[in-house]
């Protein structure tokens, strides 16, 4: 399979990074920070249902463009059980709706909004239909958990992680 990846002189892709220029590995650089971030995730995802963990981790790693973490969630999300079909529709689980709960789409939309905050905010919509389906415990467990998936795929790109090379220790 091959992939097309654009360059010109100003721009330069993470594909064209990572194939040249070693990048730093913050955990060998960084290990107080690296295990604080490991700290947020264990304490973000208590609570939440594994499969759901998986859904929000598969649905920002696919608006973050990142490619590490999506494989590896992606497999996580197979070792546990989810079915290839709604792993396949998690992109596109508006269109897909049939094959996700109310519940599960709260939590995706939320990710959306989370994820690109940027473009507007978490509208009050969003929020209310995410508070509607989570207790107050449980939905600062999903928003942290958006915040810990957020923060990983920043790490990785940043750091040129390459898909298929499962990295956690």
């Amino acid at each position: 399979m091959t992939t097309n990846t654009t360059t010109n002189e100003a721009t330069t892709t993470h594909a064209d990074v990572s194939a040249t220029a070693a990048r730093i590995d913050l955990a060998k650089a960084a290990p107080k920070v690296f295990r604080a971030l490991i700290g947020f995730d264990a304490a973000a995802r208590e609570g939440i249902d594994p499969a759901l963990v998986e859904l929000i981790q598969i649905r920002a790693s696919h608006l973050n463009h990142c490619a590490y973490c999506l494989h590896m969630h992606t497999n996580d999300a197979r070792k546990a059980g989810e079915s290839e079909d709604r792993l396949h529709m998690v992109a596109v689980w508006r269109e897909a709706r049939h094959f996700f709960t109310e519940r599960e789409q709260a939590a995706l939309a939320l990710t959306e909004a989370v994820t690109l905050v940027a473009d507007g905010g978490v509208p009050d919509d969003v929020y209310a239909q995410a508070a509607a389906h989570f207790d107050e415990r449980e939905l600062a467990h999903v928003l942290a958990l958006i915040l810990t998936i957020n923060t990983w795929n920043r790490v990785a790109l940043s750091t040129a992680k390459v898909a298929g090379t499962d990295q956690r220790r």
